[in-house]
């Protein structure tokens, strides 16, 4: 079974974003607790988190969809 050249490409960057997603997260968790929680400031930098996730997402889509393979 052949894979595709651009298929093996949307793999390793969305692996690569999430990946880089779930550290962040980690890295908020555990700077940001405390007494088991969240600190405000926490929920503020976990929400950026989020959001910056969903602009690389939105960004790799657009040069994915433009790219010619």
């Amino acid at each position: 079974m052949e894979i595709e050249r651009e298929a093996i490409v949307q793999v390793v960057i969305s692996a690569i974003a999430l990946v880089t997603f779930v550290a962040a997260t980690v890295y908020v968790a555990t700077t940001y607790s405390s007494n088991g929680g969240l600190t405000p400031q926490g929920g503020t930098a976990l929400v950026g988190a989020i959001g910056l996730f969903v602009v690389v997402m939105l960004g790799a889509g657009i040069w994915l969809e433009r790219s010619q393979f």
